[in-house]
């Protein structure tokens, strides 16, 4: 006798207290993604003239093409969109409140890293916004593990590439003094 695993219906909760999907739940995830990339649309209204920027600038042997950023931003905004519905769908609550401040918070100082950076030529200041953007990110990891553990591991990779972003802003900032004050 062969053992049965039993069925989930698609449309039940994985746990309690978890919002149905439903049409409003769908709406609310396309709402979410939107919010993630009005935040990347601020960001690159700065970054109109980052392409040229860039090419002016002292690199490391390290430092990406410039063509590998765009792909790479809209997969991590993507990613951050669809974390923040899963953790939207969790039971209202404190955590849940804090979690999506948190998410709020991280896509302004996300935004305004371009603006630091590519529009106002501050290597210093974006150095420092990008500090307390990974402090946000991994304080807004953590919201979302303790709400819903895929919604936190959706943040890993912005984490990651924050990481290397800010090791890339610091050695591109020392590399300038002259362009990026």
């Amino acid at each position: 006798m062969t053992p049965t695993l039993p069925s989930r219906t698609p449309s039940a909760p994985a746990r309690p207290g978890r919002a149905p999907l439903t049409p409003r739940t769908w709406l609310a995830l396309a709402g979410w993604l939107a919010i993630a990339f009005v935040a990347a649309a601020v960001g690159s209204i700065a970054s109109v003239q980052a392409p040229q920027f860039y090419a002016q600038l002292t690199q490391p042997a390290w430092a990406p093409p410039a063509w590998l950023f765009g792909p790479v931003w809209s997969a991590l905004y993507a990613m951050m969109g669809i974390a923040a519905w899963l953790a939207w769908r969790e039971p209202a609550g404190a955590l849940r409140r804090r979690a999506l401040w948190l998410f709020a918070v991280q896509l302004a100082l996300n935004a305004l890293w371009s603006w630091l950076f590519f529009q106002w030529h501050q290597g210093a200041w974006a150095l420092a916004d990008i500090g307390l953007l990974w402090c946000c990110v991994a304080a807004t990891l953590v919201a979302f593990w303790r709400l819903r553990p895929l919604a936190g591991a959706l943040l890993a990779p912005y984490l990651a590439w924050i990481t290397f972003a800010a090791a890339l802003n610091f050695t591109v900032w020392r590399l300038n003094p002259q362009l990026l004050g």
